[in-house]
């Protein structure tokens, strides 16, 4: 099961960013991380290695193959 939508908040969370801060350090819009966050879509995978690399996590936790 793909988690990534609650891990990505979840990260968002904890290490302070708001989406506004999120989107601008992934050069996204707000609505896109919106939209992730809500799993209504995914983002690609260049992407997803620049959210794991920024929040210092697997690619496999994102995707909630892995607890850590």
């Amino acid at each position: 099961m793909n988690k990534f939508n609650e891990r990505l908040k979840e990260l968002r969370i904890e290490k302070g960013y708001t989406r506004g801060a999120l989107a601008e350090q992934l050069n996204v819009s707000v609505r896109l991380i919106a939209y992730w966050e809500s799993g209504q879509r995914e983002c690609g995978f260049d992407t997803l290695i620049s959210i794991a690399e920024l929040f210092s996590v697997s690619v496999d936790y994102l995707l909630g193959r892995t607890e850590y």
